[in-house]
């Protein structure tokens, strides 16, 4: 059954995607803490992720290409297997290096693009994968630990996730500058990362490796934090935005050079 163009999920998503088209010029060189998350996972993947078995192999939320790029450079086990790159915003597809004739890190090989709007679930014309890999996507979807299980039950037998998402610890700083302020927290609300843990193992998945990150950004305070994400294109939220009055006021609690944290959830797992 399709999900009508109606339904709230679905309207955000178009909304972050549109957001996220609007800044993909400058997504590159903003999205330092998600290269460095893609890079980790490389690394990760080349100590521990084993053989693939056969199937398709695709970057869920892709955008411009981080994970994939930093996967096919790092991890042997995916060599030959360019990720389908899929995607709600083609302004990042559009920008996505593996897309492009010639592309890939050192490999010459092209991926495939697909714009899918992930709230409606996997694309229905991918039969089970080999692997799916994700990172910075799946906080953007409704009912994250959800739709993990979607994702999981679409793996093969001895199927590999590689997931990073940002987790519901993120943020404390400016949490807490509203809360003073006596304004609402307007940014995107985080699954937890037990939760997901937990959807992942109860689906059938065997964790490899699962760790929670932690990352500060020192000294950037929250004019800063806030103007970083705009350009980031990663402003969207579900709560409407502050008036003129109540920015100020988060602003005044929410000293200049405070760092911000990011809790990021990473996992590796394979299907039983």
């Amino acid at each position: 059954m399709n999900t009508p163009l109606t339904d709230p999920s679905l309207a955000f998503s178009h909304r972050v995607g549109r957001e996220f088209g609007r800044h993909a010029a400058a997504y590159d060189g903003q999205a330092r803490l998600q290269r460095a998350v893609a890079w980790r996972l490389g690394h990760l993947c080349r100590r521990k992720l084993g053989p693939l078995p056969d199937g398709p192999v695709a970057d869920l939320g892709a955008g411009s290409g981080l994970l994939s790029q930093a996967l096919l450079q790092h991890c042997p086990a995916l060599r030959g297997r360019v990720p389908l790159q899929v995607d709600i915003c083609r302004e990042l597809l559009a920008r996505n290096p593996l897309a492009a004739p010639a592309a890939g890190v050192s490999s010459g090989f092209r991926a495939e693009t697909m714009e899918w709007n992930l709230n409606r679930g996997l694309p229905p014309l991918l039969p089970q994968a080999a692997m799916w890999v994700s990172s910075f996507a799946l906080q953007w979807l409704e009912e994250p630990p959800v739709q993990l299980v979607g994702w999981i039950d679409r793996l093969v037998s001895g199927g590999w996730l590689v997931l990073a998402v940002p987790a519901a610890g993120s943020f404390p700083q400016w949490r807490r500058a509203a809360a003073e302020a006596r304004v609402p927290f307007t940014g995107l609300e985080l699954p937890a990362a037990a939760a997901l843990i937990s959807s992942a193992v109860g689906s059938g998945l065997d964790p490899v490796h699962s760790q929670l990150l932690r990352f500060t950004r020192p000294g950037q305070g929250g004019l800063r934090a806030l103007r970083h994400l705009h350009r980031l294109g990663a402003a969207s939220g579900r709560h409407p935005p502050l008036t003129t009055g109540q920015l100020r006021r988060l602003l005044a609690r929410w000293p200049p050079h405070t760092s911000l944290t990011w809790e990021v959830l990473v996992l590796l797992g394979r299907k039983r």
